[in-house]
């Protein structure tokens, strides 16, 4: 198990070593500080570079007429639709509206 110190954990991220030890002090860095060095383990650094690649796209698939499932629910409730932008601004109005409140009357009594 091999072990790294801030500026070789810097330069194996490619990143600058402050920026190394701000986020290994956050937690998002897998790393210790014993005593007054930051320590990482170069396998948990690996680990965690992998684990920032992002999931492989599926690729496409071609679905023949025969493969298409048709739901027979009774109790399918169809949602969405369109609407005109004019209905939508207006809900919209609506919800952004500032509540009111009646104004007060002058009570004062001669």
């Amino acid at each position: 198990m091999k072990t790294l110190l801030l500026t070789e954990a810097a330069n194996f991220l490619k990143m600058h070593p402050e920026e190394v030890r701000r986020r290994a002090k956050s937690g998002k860095l897998p790393g210790a500080k014993l005593g007054k060095c930051w320590v990482f383990i170069l396998d948990d650094l690996v680990e965690h570079i992998r684990s920032q690649y992002s999931n492989p796209r599926q690729a496409l698939r071609v679905v023949s007429e025969k493969e298409v499932n048709i739901c027979h629910s009774t109790s399918a409730v169809i949602r969405g639709g369109s609407r005109s932008p004019h209905q939508q601004e207006s809900v919209l109005d609506a919800l952004l509206a500032q509540p009111t409140k009646p104004r007060r009357k002058n009570t004062m009594t001669s």
